[in-house]
């Protein structure tokens, strides 16, 4: 083989992250359309909420993997980057103009990023709790959908446990599990 196809196939390879960081990033998704989220414990059937339950599993998915070396920090922003690939591509789906899309994706990525350190806070108990957070972001404050901001609370904390006894290892390859929103 040639040392020039060598070089292009190293650069037209996928990063080694890429394809199990893609499955985790489904396996989020499918976790927040779980329909007990909408229909149990009020978080609006909109893209608003939509959008907040995939932020609040990646946030936590993130959380796990962050800052545990160098292959969990690459599976990390291959994950984000995927993340806000999709969101791209959904926004363009939804007919959103080309003009508009890249704003529309910065507010997404800092309205991620203040959710993220929102959370992470509380689930440190080094800020606002967990129930605040949520009643701000996935609630917008509406005190008619809020019902079921406790259940919430306590499902996040519960995701929070389970991440952190799955085997990093076994994360990196893209394999998540997170727990059925049982609602109580």
């Amino acid at each position: 083989m040639s040392v020039l196809r060598k070089i292009w196939r190293s650069l037209s390879a996928e990063p080694p992250y890429a394809a199990p960081a893609r499955e985790a990033y489904l396996t989020v998704v499918a976790q927040a359309r779980d329909t007990a989220f909408y229909e149990s414990l009020g978080v609006p059937d909109t893209v608003d909420g939509r959008f907040e339950m995939i932020a609040l599993h990646a946030i936590l998915l993130v959380r796990r993997v962050k800052g545990r070396g160098p292959p969990s920090d690459q599976f990390g922003r291959e994950f984000m980057s995927y993340l806000f690939a999709d969101m791209d591509r959904n926004l363009r789906e939804m007919g959103t103009g080309d003009m508009r899309v890249g704003k529309r994706i910065k507010e997404m990525a800092d309205a991620f990023y203040g959710r993220a350190k929102a959370y992470q806070a509380a689930i440190d108990s080094a800020g606002p709790t967990l129930e605040e957070a949520l009643a701000r972001n996935v609630y917008v404050d509406d005190p008619v959908r809020i019902e079921g901001l406790g259940r919430l609370a306590d499902i996040v904390r519960r995701q929070v446990v389970n991440l952190d006894g799955q085997d990093l290892a076994e994360i990196l390859t893209g394999k998540v599990r997170f727990e059925a929103p049982s609602v109580v």
